[in-house]
């Protein structure tokens, strides 16, 4: 290999150059490729782990100010449809039971089974597979998420006041199930 060296010159002549023929200068530009290799590998594996993360994380981006409306059922099961069993509060334990409130919803839910499955959940977990707010309650995942505990209850409020299950649905849409305060609902029967 050669190298270029510019020796500094007081003149005002143009600098001299010399060709100086060295044997490490061979393995220092193998080394300078090889490092500017593995800077590419790594930008690249850099970029497709940030590209792949962005593209898993796509599905959670939805809110509902977009104004989406999460999966539900227009009507009751059909005739002769037996729909998955809600938890009993024996199931649940740990963080699951960890408050009254908890524990209380999965009696409530038991009671209207019907409502439920027609009411949309807007902690998007019909992502998951959920396909209304009874699917929360089938799982632990009702006792863990404040949205899911807060629809049950409204859903339950407006059912003993007599209101239909479109007309939850409707108030649900709207966002009345956020003035629940889930500690004072333990208490709701």
């Amino acid at each position: 290999m050669f190298a270029f060296r510019f020796p500094v010159t007081s003149s005002p002549t143009a600098p001299q150059v010399t060709i100086v023929k060295t044997e490490d200068n061979g393995d220092l530009m193998d080394r300078r490729r090889l490092f500017r290799n593995k800077m590419v590998d790594r930008s690249l594996t850099l970029a497709f782990v940030v590209l792949m993360a962005l593209t898993m994380s796509a599905q959670w981006a939805t809110t509902q100010d977009e104004g989406a409306i999460p999966a539900y059922n227009a009507g009751p099961p059909p005739k002769g449809t037996k729909l998955p069993a809600i938890l009993t509060r024996d199931q649940l334990w740990g963080a699951d039971a960890q408050y009254p409130y908890q524990t209380h919803a999965y009696d409530l839910a038991a009671k209207i089974p019907t409502v439920l499955h027609q009411q949309p959940c807007y902690c998007y977990c019909d992502r998951m597979g959920h396909n209304s707010l009874h699917s929360c309650f089938e799982t632990t995942h009702g006792a863990q998420c404040a949205t899911c505990l807060k629809e049950l209850y409204y859903s339950y409020q407006q059912h003993k006041k007599g209101k239909t299950a479109t007309q939850i649905r409707a108030g649900i849409i709207k966002g009345e199930w956020k003035q629940i305060d889930l500690l004072s609902a333990s208490t709701m029967n």
